[in-house]
């Protein structure tokens, strides 16, 4: 960036095509959200409902990288912070939502998780592979491509939960797969918070003693 002090913070999304990409994966991400929770509803799977939030997170992620592009570094971190923030709240969701449910009885649909979990994981490699250049970059620009990586691992472990249900014809595998994504959204959100935070305090430079 010419003129600036601080050159480490990497690609700012200041670019046509990637703003096509970015709608491109919104759509896609919107539309699994409501497949996603709709058929987690009917097959009785957290670990679907798991990841339609996971796609739906995707979604407002991606809209609010849209709108803070090209604003000034202070107003691009607060909204990553922001993405962090709403990643931990999701995955403390999912843990609570999955913990609860331990206690109630009845085995998902494990035809259903695996057929949703087919078309989810080609969604989210279609998503993946669209935002693949882009992929490094200020925070703002990194949590996008966080959460896309998050709905490709999150959709292989669905599908690998539906075989073991369906082997098991037990709800366990369905559980500790919501479990597990809960903790990767944790994760994610902590690398986003850590890099928004740096990106913060070089927006605003402590004066010199």
């Amino acid at each position: 960036m010419a003129g600036c002090s601080h050159c480490d913070v990497g690609f700012e999304g200041l670019s046509p095509d990637y703003r096509r990409r970015l709608w491109t994966v919104i759509a896609i991400n919107a539309g699994m959200f409501l497949v996603e929770m709709a058929s987690g509803a009917w097959a009785g799977s957290q670990a679907l409902k798991a990841d339609a939030l996971d796609f739906l997170g995707d979604a407002v992620t991606y809209g609010v990288t849209l709108a803070v592009i090209g604003a000034p570094l202070a107003v691009r971190s607060r909204a990553a912070l922001l993405k962090g923030l709403s990643l931990s709240a999701m995955g403390l969701w999912v843990l609570g939502v999955t913990a609860y449910h331990v206690l109630v009885l009845g085995v998902p649909r494990a035809e259903i998780m695996g057929a949703v979990g087919f078309l989810a994981l080609a969604a989210n490699v279609t998503s993946v592979l669209l935002l693949m250049p882009y992929r490094e970059g200020d925070a703002n620009v990194r949590s996008v491509w966080l959460c896309s990586r998050n709905d490709a691992i999150g959709n292989i472990a669905v599908m690998v939960a539906a075989l073991a249900v369906w082997l098991s014809a037990s709800k366990w595998p369905d559980l500790i797969v919501a479990a597990a994504m809960a903790g990767l959204f944790l994760n994610s959100s902590a690398q986003i918070l850590r890099q928004a935070v740096r990106e913060l305090r070089t927006s605003h430079p402590t004066p010199a003693e």
